[in-house]
């Protein structure tokens, strides 16, 4: 596959903190388009993977690649320039602010003039329009973030993401602690985005039941390494658990 056909492609990526390895070699690929599953327990460098792609911390070795382009991430605004955006577990909303001030957070549209005033009309026009062509519904964008449900709160993080021109969206536990009719939200609403297209999308997850219905690649890491990789439609969450298993095993007889 060529080069420009991956939204994003990781070769070898090492990261160290002083003597501790938290990345030992990971080689990774997104397609355009594509959902990226990326499994792991605690400690096994999902989040350390995570900070590299979105700029906040840099590889100790490795190269990454950006739409083709080798790429030295320098901070996260240098990211969020190249179009990758991330929704992290804590969303970052200000749960006082309406909704559409929330959509518009650090990227607010100011009226011309001296006084450089919000334009308040503009993005509440902007947020309502932003959401309606992800079909997330909620009763007004004038509410505040804090009356809504956990998987609204969850959308509305995401609907800003997208509203950024993201082109790679990272996607950081995005159904943690839901429950079942909020986690086929953001399920719904992630599998919309990927049929309106120009997205390509990693979720870090843990549930694997869940991550092979979204996904349409599923990685495992473990212990700072990919471990296993397959299209998602080809595998099972008895084979991921089985593999997981073994390794724990491998790791209380002390052999690899």
């Amino acid at each position: 596959m060529s080069e420009v056909a991956y939204a994003l492609r990781g070769e070898e990526i090492v990261k160290r903190f002083g003597a501790v390895t938290a990345l030992d070699g990971v080689s990774l690929t997104l397609k355009q388009g594509e959902i990226l599953g990326v499994l792991g327990d605690n400690g096994a460098g999902k989040s350390t993977l995570i900070k590299i792609l979105t700029g906040f911390q840099q590889q100790t070795s490795g190269k990454l690649f950006i739409h083709g382009e080798e790429t030295l991430l320098r901070s996260v605004d240098h990211a969020r320039a190249l179009g990758i955006e991330c929704v992290y577990q804590d969303l970052a909303l200000a749960n006082s602010l309406s909704i559409y001030h929330n959509m518009f957070l650090n990227r607010e549209i100011i009226r011309p003039g001296p006084l450089r005033l919000l334009n308040n009309r503009a993005m509440r026009k902007r947020a309502a329009e932003c959401l309606e062509e992800i079909g997330v519904r909620v009763p007004s964008v004038d509410l505040p973030v804090e009356r809504l449900s956990g998987g609204q709160r969850q959308a509305i993080a995401v609907a800003r993401a997208v509203n950024s021109n993201a082109k790679i969206l990272l996607l950081d536990e995005p159904l943690a602690a839901m429950g079942a009719r909020e986690a086929g939200l953001i399920i719904d609403l992630v599998l919309r985005l990927k049929e309106k297209g120009g997205l390509s999308i990693v979720m870090i997850m843990h549930n694997y039941a869940q991550t092979l219905d979204i996904a349409d690649r599923v990685m495992l890491m473990q212990r700072g390494r990919v471990t296993y990789e397959k299209e998602a439609a080809s595998t099972s969450v008895a084979e991921l658990m089985d593999i997981v298993r073994r390794e724990y095993r491998a790791m209380r007889t002390g052999t690899e």
